[in-house]
Formats: structure tokens, C-alpha cells, sequence
């Protein structure tokens, strides 16, 4: 079995900052792209940043210069560092992996469970 465990969220005011991570557990063989995803009350999910095993990364307009995606692939983890933050930053953030098990022929996508980030004005 597989997990992504998300932790790092919280409660923090507007301009301050937070680190997520996203760690992946389990019989993991291998693990291709990895990204971030968030969904505000009210709205659907939305991308906010993907990296490849190579490191090459993407973000969404909107936190470009403020979200910084990483990972250590010797780890099996993956970060988000949010700086600047704003209210409407507001979400539940999940992780998202396309990896290999071990028994597995094919690559799937996993989801977290997702971490709360709250910025106050």
C-alpha cells in the first residue's frame, strides 16, 4: 500500500509564511512528477504547482515568485515553501504523485489527504 502524507499547514497572518511537505510511505518503486493542488470553500481544485523527478517545475500565475516546489527524491518527499502569503491563499492543499509500486507494471496517481492553510488579513 501507498500513502502521501501531508503536514506543515496552519494558521499564519497575511505576508507570513508556511512549508508544507508531502512524504510518500510505502511500497513506492518509483516516482515520476509530483505536484500540489488546493481547493478554496466555494471553488473547485486547482493546480498550484507540479515538479518532475528532474526538477523541472511549474507553477500557477498567481503564487509565481511567492511558492517555491522541491523535493529529495532520496526522501521520497516533496515541499512547498509559501512565502507572502494572502488570504486568499485560504485552502485545503493536497499533494499528488504518479509513482510505480513495487508489484505494479504501470505508474498511478495518489492523492494525500490534504492539510488546512489559513492566512488571516
Amino acid at each position: 500500500q501507498v500513502q502521501l502524507v501531508e503536514s506543515g499547514g496552519g494558521l499564519v497572518q497575511a505576508g507570513g509564511s508556511l512549508r508544507l511537505s508531502c512524504a510518500a510511505s510505502g511500497s513506492t518503486s518509483r516516482i515520476n512528477a509530483m505536484g500540489w493542488y488546493r481547493r478554496a470553500p466555494g471553488k473547485g481544485r486547482e493546480l498550484v504547482a507540479t515538479i518532475t523527478n528532474g526538477g523541472n517545475t511549474n507553477y500557477q500565475d498567481s503564487v509565481k515568485g511567492r511558492f517555491t516546489i522541491s523535493r529529495d527524491n532520496a526522501k521520497n518527499t516533496m515541499y512547498l515553501q509559501m512565502n507572502s502569503l494572502k488570504p486568499e491563499d485560504t485552502a485545503v492543499y493536497y499533494c499528488n504523485a504518479n509513482l510505480r509500486r513495487f508489484y505494479d507494471s504501470a505508474f498511478s496517481y495518489y492523492w494525500g489527504q490534504g492539510t488546512q492553510v489559513t492566512v488571516s488579513a
